[in-house]
């Protein structure tokens, strides 16, 4: 009898290690394996700093993929979509499971404009307001909790 209360003692112990090993692993942002990650740091017009950690998509592969198929986004996590020279930009919310603020942003780091919230799976075209060369991706509604706007400025993280 005693035996068996020392197995059901280690197999509640174990599922308690699993549990909570499982509840860590949970909290992490799921990055991709194969994207350098990097620091951004996005300045609002009172000199707020908020940061994040952001995949650097800078491959037109990476660029395609994006976020798509992600079920998960941690509030300070995104993707830094670089696309080398200042271009007429418009991106799609294809195969992207998750609303997203779309942050486009031209090479001195000034935001043009953000598109809040964008919809899961759409194919609409999302555009700049005027040609840029970075697009941030941010979860949806970060914009708008962090009172972040067109004219803010990404002061660290874009690429040279």
């Amino acid at each position: 009898m005693l035996c068996w209360l020392k197995n059901i003692s280690l197999l509640t112990r174990l599922a308690q290690a699993g549990l909570v090993a499982f509840c860590l692993l949970a909290s992490f942002p799921s990055f991709s394996q194969d994207l350098p990650v990097r620091e951004l740091v996005i300045r609002s017009g009172d000199g707020t700093e908020h940061r994040f950690m952001v995949e650097v998509a800078a491959s037109t592969a990476s660029r395609a993929k994006g976020l798509m198929y992600r079920r998960v986004l941690a509030p300070d996590a995104g993707m830094l979509f670089d696309f080398e020279v200042t271009l007429q930009i418009s991106m799609w919310m294809k195969n992207t499971l998750l609303p997203l603020d779309m942050f486009f942003v031209v090479e001195s780091g000034r935001i043009v404009n953000i598109a809040e919230r964008t919809v899961p799976g759409s194919l609409l075209a999302i555009p700049a307001d005027e040609p840029v060369r970075y697009v941030v991706e941010l979860a949806g509604g970060t914009a708008s909790r962090l009172r972040l706007k067109a004219g803010d400025k990404v002061i660290k993280g874009l690429l040279p």
